[in-house]
């Protein structure tokens, strides 16, 4: 609840075409005992549209995976956008979703999304954080 507080005080200047996304996909479904990181990197393709590229391995037994993710961002001023993702390039592996882009400080992002898996049906709440530049 303090985090959320914390959250909606910050707020995010216009995504436009040629910003580039450096940061972390999820990093709110991650047990203290594991290590799990799904580092991303994106790109303002236009002033509404960014696209980026996630690698993610689940545990040390799985492969590497490529997960592809697009950000229409519908409300530039409150910076809130439309997510979706596909894992492996596989479009039945599709999560679709919304949530809202925060500046912290110059440069740097976090980035509170409800996200829908369309396979196993579930809805879940990620957090990610970056840097914008």
């Amino acid at each position: 609840m303090i985090l959320l507080a914390f959250v909606f005080t910050f707020s995010a200047s216009a995504q436009v075409k040629g910003d580039w996304f450096v940061g972390t996909g999820d990093v709110a479904n991650v047990a203290w005992t594991d290590l799990s990181i799904k580092p991303f990197i994106g790109y303002g393709f236009t002033d509404n549209l960014a696209i980026g590229l996630n690698v993610a391995q689940e545990d040390s037994s799985d492969d590497l995976g490529i997960d592809v993710s697009a950000r229409y961002f519908f409300d530039l001023k409150n910076q809130f956008f439309a997510y979706a993702s596909v894992q492996d390039f596989d479009t039945d592996l599709l999560k679709v979703g919304v949530g809202k882009m925060f500046k912290v400080h110059k440069g740097v992002f976090i980035d509170p999304k409800v996200v829908y898996d369309v396979n196993a049906k579930t809805t879940n709440l990620t957090l990610g954080f970056g840097l914008r530049f």
